[in-house]
Order: structure tokens, then C-alpha cells, then sequence
């Protein structure tokens, strides 16, 4: 994964170049934001919201298309097809720091398509301390508040983070994480009445 936080080839203006990959239901679309660097965003939904904040905390321009978005896009759109299980679109971190950067490099180098762990284990995979009882905050729910957080969900898969005793949360919403842990084989696809 890539950090590059500065201008992008020659000095030239970083970019961000944003699109919508359209997505089954429940999801329905996927807006994809990537930089010269590799893939930066993917936020649930069409959502040009999202990219200009993303945009703007990376000082970068958005244009509407680069090599790098290509494949992000591509990977993407297989992957909701269920024709891709790995994502090989190099990732640029920029939009991570911290705590977040290590929860979230630990999530994508040790879940791989079809496995799921729970808040608890990522946060010992990724060496998080057990607890402050000053706080009454465990390391658990520091990772669920990562996953929330997460700026490339589905590459970075945190809808393989289930709680302990059930789903958990998602920042897509309970639907899409069913639909896309059915793609992976780890639920039984929900049957479809309408």
C-alpha cells in the first residue's frame, strides 16, 4: 500500500479521480475515488459528497478519470459479479493515520475473501491494547469505530469484522453486509420474494 501525501508526477497538482460503480441491491452503487497512488475511497452509494470531502483533506482536484480508477473500478464491478476475490489496485493510505492505518493494514493482509474475525481478534492482530478502564473502552469497540471509519470498505474488507455474539454493525447498513458476506460463501444467501 502506497502513502504518497504529496503532488503527484513532476510537481503537478494532486487529483482525485472519482466514479460510481453501479452495484446490486441492497448496495446500488459504489462511488470509487483514486489518486496517482492507488485507490483512496470507495463510499456506499452515489455519493459526490463524500468524494469532495475526501478530495479536500487529500488537497486534491477531483477529474472524472485516471489509470488507476480504471482498475479500481473494474476490480470492483468483478467482485460484486462474484468474478474476483482477491483486489490487486495498489492502495494509497493517505485518508488513514494512526491506529486506524494499523486496525485496517491488518484487516487486508490477514481476512482474505470468505473468512470473517471478530472486533476482538483484529484488535490482537493488529496489537491494540486490551482496555482502557479509565475510558470504558475496550479494544473492540475501538475497532468497531475503525471499521466505521474505514475509506476504502470492501477493498479493505471490514464487513468480514463480526461482533461476538452476531453481525455487528456496518457502514453500509445490515443488508449490505449480508448481501456481500452471501457473496463470499460465509451466509446463506437470503431468498428474494420481490
Amino acid at each position: 500500500m502506497s502513502d504518497d501525501r504529496g503532488t503527484g508526477d513532476h510537481g503537478a497538482p494532486r487529483t482525485l479521480a472519482v466514479a460510481v460503480v453501479p452495484a446490486p441491491a441492497p448496495i446500488g452503487a459504489l462511488t470509487v475515488g483514486a489518486t496517482a497512488a492507488g485507490l483512496a475511497l470507495v463510499a456506499f452509494g452515489d455519493a459526490p459528497q463524500v468524494a469532495a470531502r475526501a478530495a479536500a483533506r487529500l488537497g486534491a482536484e477531483v477529474v472524472a478519470s485516471a489509470p488507476l480508477l480504471e482498475q479500481a473500478t473494474g476490480e470492483l464491478a468483478e467482485y460484486l459479479a462474484g468474478r474476483r476475490r482477491v483486489f490487486t489496485v495498489p492502495l494509497d493510505r493517505s485518508l488513514m493515520s494512526g491506529s486506524q492505518r494499523r486496525v485496517l493494514d491488518a484487516l487486508f493482509a490477514t481476512v482474505p475473501f470468505g473468512a470473517t474475525v471478530t472486533y476482538g481478534e483484529l484488535a490482537a492482530r493488529a496489537g491494540l491494547a486490551g482496555a482502557d478502564p479509565a475510558r470504558g473502552h475496550t479494544a473492540a469497540r475501538g475497532v468497531g469505530a475503525i471499521m466505521g471509519s474505514n475509506p476504502v470498505p470492501v477493498v479493505v474488507p471490514c464487513h468480514r469484522v463480526l461482533g461476538s455474539d452476531g453481525l455487528g454493525g456496518f457502514g453500509g447498513g445490515r443488508a449490505t453486509k449480508e448481501w456481500l458476506l452471501a457473496l463470499e460463501g460465509v451466509l446463506t444467501p437470503a431468498l428474494d420474494f420481490g
